[in-house]
């Protein structure tokens, strides 16, 4: 692959005086005369000596000859393309363990176990006094007001936690999860107006949405690919946090989109880092224990407060 001759002088085999700017075979020769035309640089496409060849006027041949450098440099870098791996096992641990937090959940509140209003202790409040409660951030998201809002979630959840965790492991796939939705419950309490109140495990199902989203995405980033393929993970993401995170006035949207930006940079940054780095079933496990730990830390926090 040739881009061009070493001086601006016209080309005596050229016709009318046009000056070479790259030679190679027709496909590549036609491929490259798009950037002379998205860069309004007039050419002309002839045969020389068996090779295709792209000619301009002598006035504007180095710009194309500039252009056309660049592009090839650019062609030429070798991407990092997505590396397919063996989905981790140990998904339906993770899902078991989501499920029995949150049914235990539903039957300590429903109980008012210890004497406690479990709903009032563990809601996301954005009144002043309870905006110090940082621990509300993680127990809103095990606190549910009915059956329909718990189920739905306990549906997309473990859906969502399962993909997440062939992906990353159970472990790691949780405690990320979860930390997300806290994040995004953190992010809602200095946003929101004084007397919002939410509880819900959908912030941490859109959190582990994103997750995906933004993994894929950031992997579909590094392919060669046209831009439409590199973005469709976030435009497919974006998709179903707008087909499933709004509904009426008692839906959090709010916490659903926060939920969802804060897991797409979660996964953006896990992808980058090439995570996960190890199959080790002992990190799995210490990262699920980290996790369930954390339940109930906060959850005592809460219920002594």
């Amino acid at each position: 692959m040739n881009t061009g001759t070493d001086s601006a002088t016209p080309n005596p085999d050229s016709p009318d005086g046009l000056v070479t700017v790259f030679r190679g075979t027709r496909t590549v020769c036609l491929e490259f005369a798009l950037v002379l035309e998205a860069k309004s640089l007039s050419y002309e496409l002839v045969v020389q000596d068996g090779e295709s060849a792209l000619l301009t006027h002598a006035a504007i041949a180095a710009s194309a000859r500039e252009e056309l450098e660049r592009y090839a440099a650019e062609r030429a870098v070798r991407r990092e393309e997505p590396v397919a791996r063996e989905p981790l096992p140990h998904a339906a641990a993770g899902a078991i363990g989501y499920a029995g937090i949150l049914l235990s959940s539903a039957y300590c509140a429903g109980a008012n176990l210890f004497g406690a209003d479990w709903l009032a202790a563990g809601a996301v409040d954005a009144a002043p006094e309870a905006k110090r409660q940082w621990w509300r951030a993680f127990t809103a998201l095990t606190l549910h007001l009915d059956q329909a809002h718990l189920f739905s979630n306990l549906l997309f959840g473990i859906v969502a936690g399962v993909l997440c965790s062939r992906l990353l492991g159970a472990g790691i796939a949780w405690l990320s999860i979860l930390c997300a939705g806290a994040a995004a419950n953190l992010l809602e309490l200095w946003i929101a107006p004084v007397e919002h109140r939410s509880v819900g495990a959908s912030t941490a199902v859109f959190a582990a949405l994103g997750l995906l989203t933004g993994y894929a995405w950031r992997q579909r980033l590094t392919s060669r690919e046209r831009w439409i393929y590199r973005w469709t993970p976030l435009l497919a993401g974006v998709s179903l946090l707008a087909f499933l995170g709004a509904g009426n006035e008692h839906v959090d949207v709010l916490g659903h989109l926060l939920g969802f930006a804060v897991g797409v940079l979660i996964g953006w940054l896990y992808a980058r880092a090439g995570l996960p780095r190890s199959r080790s079933t002992a990190v799995q496990i210490i990262a699920g224990g980290a996790a369930l730990t954390l339940i109930i830390a906060v959850w005592a926090l809460a219920l002594r407060t």
